[in-house]
């Protein structure tokens, strides 16, 4: 009768398996680790196709490219002028045009413009946003008018005066002022003074005479006057010669320079 295994035959059978089995369960066991590092190379690979996608589509691909500009806001200028002097590329990538330097381009041949926003509108617009300089005076060139906005900056010459500004005449060459205030100043005093006015009373000015810091002088309709004085305290005085006009509304001469003690005169 054939004797069965020893304890030790056992022992050694077990051991054996087991070794037979370990290989296998390692490489399972790394064969799991290397799957998740090839996932993120594909997911790398992925990324990296949608970005040169994307760059192709922005830039090589005629999907994104300027095909029309579009003006808005004009008043005085017409659209026809903004754009030629705007140069924006067409056909050109939209995602590449140099808005800012369309913007300064703009403004220097332009100086009418007082601000603009060059805007990309996809896939295929550039938007040109145009805000106009408001002239608030009128100063006599020649048989020509320079219109000054509300800043004191003259921007344009024009052949016919805007109707209701202003005529600004500066008369103070014999002034002793002028050492201490300059032409500009004195135009910017000016400015200061229409700009305060009330509007109804600056809708009846046609003239702003300034002859000095101190003496500045409007000539209303109906050949109406107001000695202003200087630019200070011009909102007092604006609410004093409101308050004049109606309680004279006959007087021809008005003197508001020194706001507490106001005076009119003449019919």
């Amino acid at each position: 009768m054939a004797a069965g295994p020893t304890t030790a035959e056992k022992s050694g059978a077990s051991t054996s398996k087991g070794s037979s089995d370990g290989p296998s369960r390692t490489g399972a066991r790394n064969g799991k680790f290397r799957v998740p590092g090839a996932r993120v190379l594909l997911i790398a690979l992925a990324v990296l196709a949608l970005v040169a996608g994307g760059v192709w589509a922005l830039y090589g691909s005629t999907w994104f490219r300027v095909e029309r500009v579009k003006t808005y806001g004009t008043s005085v200028l017409t659209p026809r002028e903004v754009e030629e002097v705007a140069a924006v590329p067409v056909g050109a990538p939209l995602v590449s045009l140099d808005t800012e330097a369309v913007e300064a381009r703009l403004r220097q041949r332009l100086p009418r413009i007082e601000s603009v926003d060059v805007v990309r509108s996809w896939p295929h617009g550039i938007g040109l946003k145009v805000t106009e300089r408001k002239p608030v005076l009128l100063m006599k060139k020649g048989g020509k008018f320079v219109e000054v906005d509300a800043t004191g900056t003259p921007f344009a010459t024009v052949d016919t005066a805007p109707r209701g500004v202003p005529l600004l005449v500066l008369d103070a060459a014999s002034s002793p002022s002028l050492r201490r205030f300059d032409a500009d100043r004195l135009l910017r005093e000016a400015v200061r003074v229409r700009g305060e006015l009330p509007a109804e009373i600056a809708r009846n000015t046609r003239v702003v005479r300034v002859t000095s810091y101190d003496s500045v002088t409007l000539e209303l309709t109906r050949g109406r006057s107001v000695f202003w004085g200087s630019g200070e305290h011009g909102p007092v005085k604006a609410r004093v010669l409101t308050a004049l006009l109606k309680a004279t509304p006959k007087a021809g001469h008005f003197d508001v320079s020194a706001p507490t003690a106001p005076a009119s005169s003449g019919s």
